[in-house]
């Protein structure tokens, strides 16, 4: 996230909240931020809420996601809010909206699904 410029802007069980300012540095060649950003922020805001309600010392990994680009990613400030909609032992099912900012107002510009696993008792694994 330090390499996008993403900052971690709100945690709360089953909940977390990531944003991003846009920049050259993470946008296409329209001036848009790239898919790519968007999605990770989406990803780790997903997989983030999930690890929220996992126990102590694990880790999480997504197994998969699937990401619906539903607007241009442009505005003063593009946020994922990631919730957990079904967490289990092993599998978490977990969404993420991804709004962009612009004027006071909030727009969806993103939606992903996400199942993450709960990573437990492996060495060097643990967040």
């Amino acid at each position: 996230m330090a390499t996008l410029g993403a900052t971690l802007e709100a945690v709360s069980p089953g909940h977390v909240e990531i944003a991003l300012r846009p920049a050259a540095a993470v946008s296409q060649q329209h001036g848009f931020v790239h898919a790519g950003a968007v999605s990770a922020i989406a990803d780790s805001a997903a997989g983030y809420a999930a690890l929220s309600l996992m126990p102590d010392g694990a880790g999480v990994l997504t197994t998969e996601f699937k990401i619906n680009l539903l607007a241009p990613a442009t505005g003063e400030r593009i946020v994922a809010r990631g919730r957990v909609v079904k967490a289990g032992r092993t599998l978490t099912l977990a969404q993420a909206e991804v709004f962009a900012e612009a004027e006071g107002k909030e727009r969806l510009i993103a939606l992903l699904t996400a199942t993450l696993m709960t990573i437990q008792g492996r060495e060097g694994i643990g967040d």
